[in-house]
């Protein structure tokens, strides 16, 4: 993985001293709040509900174990024992002091980690694939050209103040587990016939309360121009994004008022005067950046079978939680955070330091952070499959549900974040507790359900086979529920699309009961081998509305 050279250390321990002063002249009471909220979001620090949250950067979803120790050090010390994994392959704080916020960034800069841009109107953590380097339909390995962007995207001056945050994801292989076409700049690698490689690039995807699937700019990019046609973009909308509307602040919105063809005319107006120059990238920077990413010292020879021992709990794991790797005999596992008594995509400081120790010992002492809110060891034996399925399983780890039903993504909803209409997590843990029967799940196969207490997305509820959204009548706490989302993967049959609402919303203590009945037509309508959200797709909604809305005799009306 990539590690710090002298001036990537320089500029974070800068930023770190720099905090450190603005926080104590805030303390001081000689810095205004006002004054003071533009520099601790820079840092990624905001105010939330109860206490201040911290959002720290895990670039393109890639931890060390040294780093994941820190984390599980700092939730100790600085917070309540608890980090949240996030969808955008971030780890958030929500218990944090703010007298301790600069102590906690110098503790991160010593494992080479920070947490700036995780917030503001500036290019926030690059994501990509979560089994990058190890997919065996990857074209190329996206990881350089992710690490490209978040150095070129670091502290850029001209980007610093955007009309509104900024997400860029990039993708390698042939599926897309990035989901591209929902974020502001989506970047999908190409082979054409010669063997070159190019990007496909989609610009104003996006969810929160207007949710769009990104439009194709460009069919193909040479690699090597990545940089200046991503900066011919932001360009384009840093002159036009609407500054007057919080709301209206988003590229989709740009792109959407200005037209598709009108806006990629502009880009590529300005981007003529960027090709081949100083942002061209050369093979030499390349190899310079992709070095960090050379696989790890796998062994030959390796048995690539595995013995699934007639254990029907080992072998309902493997089906889920263990994905193919390119290197024979080796497997990428997935460790679900997923499970009673949690909230979805939290771990303990304990488990966090389980989990660093295990990716050592059955690995090369590197993770991986999923869209969904999980952990991956990437690197695992297939021959030593079995063991880490024991040790993952005492631990309470090894929830063979990813990917199901019970695999729920959730924001943290009200019960933290101050911009939320309703609670998150306890509807997460209802529908978990609804559902407890392993082999009914299993059954029912892939299915996404993704919640989230406000409009903002976080939860990505709009890409679920199930999507969730808290919503706020007249002070009291609703639900709206939307099917038949899909952001591009697999599980969504390779189709990205915005889920359609069913209707009027639900109080909480209906929604289980909800789910239930949109299952139940699922279960008779389907087709043998159908997913939901291909069910979906083929019956539309008005039998899932239906059935809903009869048995809990509610009006048709919002």
């Amino acid at each position: 993985m990539y590690r710090y050279d002298a001036i990537d250390q320089k500029l974070v321990d800068e930023r770190v001293a720099q905090y450190r002063d603005q926080l104590a002249r805030h303390l001081a009471g000689k810095l205004s709040e006002d004054d003071f909220r533009p520099l601790r979001l820079q840092n990624g620090l905001y105010i939330q509900r109860h206490a201040p949250m911290l959002r720290i950067a895990i670039p393109y979803g890639l931890l060390s174990s040294n780093q994941l120790r820190m984390l599980a050090r700092i939730a100790r010390e600085h917070d309540r024992g608890i980090g949240h994994f996030t969808t955008r392959q971030n780890l958030q704080f929500n218990w944090i002091r703010l007298e301790e916020t600069a102590d906690i960034l110098a503790k991160l800069a010593t494992v080479q980690m920070h947490a700036i841009q995780t917030s503001g109107n500036c290019v926030r953590n690059i994501t990509s694939d979560e089994y990058a380097g190890i997919a065996p339909d990857e074209i190329i390995d996206p990881r350089p050209l992710a690490e490209i962007l978040r150095q070129w995207s670091t502290f850029h001056p001209e980007f610093a103040y955007l009309p509104r945050k900024f997400k860029i994801a990039i993708s390698g292989a042939r599926e897309d587990r990035a989901a591209t076409a929902f974020h502001d700049i989506g970047l999908t690698a190409r082979r054409d016939a010669a063997g070159a490689i190019g990007l496909r690039v989609l610009v104003g995807g996006g969810m929160g309360r207007t949710p769009m699937v990104g439009h194709v700019i460009r069919e193909w990019l040479p690699w090597q121009e990545m940089l200046n046609y991503v900066e011919a973009i932001l360009r384009v909308y840093n002159r036009h994004g609407r500054r007057d509307n919080l709301f209206k602040a988003r590229i989709k919105i740009l792109v959407k008022s200005l037209g598709a063809a009108e806006f990629t005319r502009q880009v590529e107006e300005e981007y003529a005067q960027l090709a081949g120059g100083a942002g061209a990238l050369t093979e030499d920077e390349y190899a310079r950046v992709a070095a960090h990413f050379a696989p790890p010292p796998y062994e030959a020879g390796i048995d690539d079978a595995i013995d699934e021992r007639g254990e029907r709990g080992f072998s309902r794991w493997l089906e889920r939680n263990v994905r193919a790797h390119r290197a024979r005999g080796y497997r990428a596992v997935v460790l679900s955070l997923k499970r009673p008594g949690f909230a979805p995509g939290d771990a303990t400081a304990g488990q966090m330091d389980f989990v660093a120790d295990l990716a050592e010992r059955y690995g090369f002492g590197e993770l991986r952070v999923t869209h969904e809110q999980n952990l991956v060891l990437p690197d695992v034996r297939a021959d030593r499959l079995h063991a880490l399925w024991r040790e993952l399983r005492a631990a309470g780890l090894a929830a063979p549900n990813v990917g199901l039903l019970t695999d729920i993504v959730s924001c943290p909803g009200g019960d933290y974040c101050s911009l939320a209409n309703a609670k998150s997590i306890p509807i997460a843990q209802a529908i978990a507790a609804r559902f407890d029967d392993l082999d009914y799940v299993h059954d029912l196969g892939e299915l996404n359900l993704n919640i989230s207490g406000c409009m903002n997305s976080c939860g990505h509820h709009h890409v679920g086979h199930i999507g969730i959204l808290g919503v706020d009548k007249d002070g009291a706490e609703w639900y709206q529920v939307s099917i038949g989302g899909a952001d591009g993967s697999a599980a969504s049959g390779h189709r990205a699309g915005v889920g359609r609402i069913i209707g009027p919303s639900f109080a909480a203590d209906e929604v289980p009961g909800v789910i239930e009945r949109l299952i139940e037509v699922f279960v008779e309508l389907r087709h043998e081998g159908e997913r939901f959200v291909d069910t979906v797709a083929r019956v539309g909604i008005e039998p899932f509305k239906t059935r809903v809305y009869a048995a809990a005799a509610l009006p048709e009306a919002a």
